[in-house]
């Protein structure tokens, strides 16, 4: 059975912080704090819910960590502005080294699908949007079973959505608490160490590998 590779989306294949182009033209030069810290509270409030277990989708959890941002940098958007950075939100740009890579791990014959956080309708939208649509058999989101990464139930979806099993699926992320969450469940998970400054979180559970190139998957993945 050919290998099934699932390829987190924000973050790994799509940059979240093409956003400080509009950010920018609203905030001037705070656009670059103010991006990181939407990002880290998207993340945060998407780990709150699951444990709460009150879900909500990964559009509210952005619009809520932009509201947080705007309080907490005190830029006072109006509700336009803010509706503007959401949009922009779903035409995000891919990563520079991502669609020639993509067509090279297709071409190798794997099986490739989204496999994110946000909902169906606009993972599908970005990947069209970046022009990297055609190299996926499909995508999954975590918006079908109503919790959040690394979740065992986010993986365990994703292995009977493709009809694939543990052995022969891999998650491929550039996020450490997603590698991690993928390998606790038992699937195999390569992390795309893609930022030189990002340390993986020292708990004992470690990457089966880590590469610095999107490619690196056509020969090290077996």
């Amino acid at each position: 059975m050919a290998i099934t590779l699932g390829f987190d989306i924000y973050g790994t294949l799509i940059d979240p912080h093409g956003v400080t182009v509009k950010l920018s033209e609203l905030i001037g030069d705070k656009a670059a704090e103010f991006s990181l810290t939407w990002r880290t509270k998207q993340l945060e409030y998407t780990f709150r819910r699951g444990l709460m277990r009150d879900y909500e989708n990964f559009p509210v959890c952005t619009r809520n960590a932009l509201d947080y941002a705007d309080q907490v940098f005190k830029t006072n958007l109006s509700e336009d502005d803010k509706q503007a950075l959401m949009d922009a939100y779903r035409v995000l740009p891919a990563y520079d080294d991502v669609p020639a890579a993509l067509a090279k791990i297709r071409a190798a014959g794997f099986r490739m699908y989204g496999f994110s956080n946000g909902v169906a309708e606009a993972v599908s939208g970005l990947l069209e949007h970046a022009g990297i649509s055609e190299y996926f058999d499909g995508v999954v989101s975590v918006d079908d079973v109503k919790t959040y990464k690394p979740n065992p139930d986010v993986y365990q979806h994703f292995v009977e959505s493709t009809g694939s099993d543990k052995s022969n699926a891999w998650l491929v992320s550039s996020n450490p608490f997603d590698v991690q969450g993928a390998i606790n469940y038992g699937m195999q998970a390569a992390w795309l160490h893609r930022f030189p400054d990002v340390v993986f979180d020292p708990w004992g559970i470690e990457p089966t590998i880590v590469i610095q190139d999107l490619v690196e998957i056509v020969e090290r993945v077996k």
